[in-house]
């Protein structure tokens, strides 16, 4: 993968209308229960990033200045493991808000994220995302119950990964992808799940003959969710 890019890349001006913007900022939980005006004031300050596929937005450790509103694409969600293999949280799509635990806290980021398809995002720095959150405290409420939700989510998650074996931790990476097909190489998935690209292609091949999924050029397509839904319960060893 690329660098990290925790500033805006491309050209200064913003690439939407701030009225698409502010729509977009209204989408968004946090963001949505702001007065208009305050939402098309963040959104006219903020700057845009574009990213290209597998490209990192920041990684673990990197400063955290800003908060990011995904407006297209799709962000992978991952920790360092123990063993120095990526150990994958969650994928944020269109809508979703993206770095506020550094911002609120001032600690560096926490985990690595990264563009999956080329993806756009509008950066909203420290200083004006505190300010509304103090001028305006629903905001921050919101905030704090999203924080919350996302939390209990990472727990369970966690929890989850702990009982499961390769397969289960492939199937589920299978039944989270947004359409039938994942459009990843066997070495990306192989990244996600902390597993060797050996290991998640005999598993796929396995698979296939299978009848539960079809490879191709174009990545894996699910042809069996009940086969691999089964093959994702932690309970069961494969």
């Amino acid at each position: 993968m690329v660098n990290s890019v925790d500033h805006p890349s491309g050209p200064a001006a913003p690439f939407r209308r701030p009225e698409d913007l502010a729509d977009a900022l209204a989408r968004n939980p946090v963001f949505g229960v702001l007065f208009e005006a305050r939402r098309r004031e963040l959104a006219l300050s903020g700057t845009p990033v574009r990213l290209e596929p597998g490209q990192a937005l920041f990684r673990t450790g990197d400063e955290a200045d800003a908060v990011y509103v995904v407006l297209t694409g799709e962000l992978d969600v991952a920790v360092p493991g123990p063993d120095g293999r990526e150990v994958w949280l969650a994928k944020l799509g269109a809508g979703a808000l993206v770095g506020e635990m550094g911002v609120l806290d001032g600690g560096p980021r926490s985990a690595d994220v990264c563009a999956v398809p080329r993806t756009e995002l509008w950066r909203i720095g420290r200083r004006a995302v505190l300010d509304t959150l103090r001028d305006e405290p629903s905001s921050g409420l919101e905030l704090l119950a999203m924080m919350a939700r996302r939390l209990r989510l990472t727990d369970v998650l966690l929890q989850e990964t702990a009982l499961m074996d390769l397969g289960g931790r492939l199937a589920r990476l299978l039944l989270e992808a947004p359409g039938p097909t994942i459009a990843l190489s066997q070495g990306e998935m192989a990244r996600l799940i902390g597993a060797s690209r050996e290991r998640v292609n005999r598993k796929l091949s396995g698979w296939r003959a299978k009848g539960w999924i079809e490879l191709g050029p174009y990545g894996v397509k699910v042809l069996d969710r009940g086969a691999l839904r089964a093959a994702a319960s932690p309970n069961l060893a494969l």
